[in-house]
């Protein structure tokens, strides 16, 4: 049985309609909003901490990231409330681990990403610096 293909943006329509207010918003809205969530450097480097390790002590996270408890409190509750980690108490101490293994795999994406846009930035200086000076240009610093 062959299975219609449908456009993503069908489907996205159809799961929103299908829920009541708030939560009918599209899918795009959804991971604009991790997005979001992601936009800060303390929260990236918390995702970093956790890639490769089963877990970790708020203590470390605070040792590696240099921030004073309550401020790391509200970055990992943004990290929570996205779903992107997942935390748990045992006696005295929080530990947190990657929500899903996709996470990780998320942020060694974005490291390509970058470094793609990095290369092509680099291409596009040594393009301009090759460019014949303009009549005036002398002694003028690019």
């Amino acid at each position: 049985m062959r299975i219609p293909s449908l456009r993503y943006d069908e489907i996205v329509k159809s799961a929103s309609d299908s829920r009541p207010w708030p939560e009918a918003r599209p899918l795009y809205q959804a991971k604009a909003d991790m997005f979001k969530g992601l936009a800060h450097p303390v929260r990236v480097r918390v995702l970093e901490l956790l890639v490769g390790v089963d877990e970790l002590p708020v203590t470390t996270l605070m040792a590696e990231t240099g921030l004073e408890a309550s401020h790391l409190s509200q970055h990992l509750g943004v990290l929570r409330r996205h779903g992107l980690v997942v935390s748990e108490r045992r006696a005295s101490y929080v530990y947190y681990r990657l929500a899903h293994p996709e996470v990780a795999e998320f942020l060694r994406s974005a490291r390509r990403l970058l470094s793609l846009a990095l290369h092509d930035t680099e291409a596009r200086i040594r393009a301009s610096d090759a460019l014949p000076e303009i009549s005036g240009d002398a002694g003028v610093r690019r």
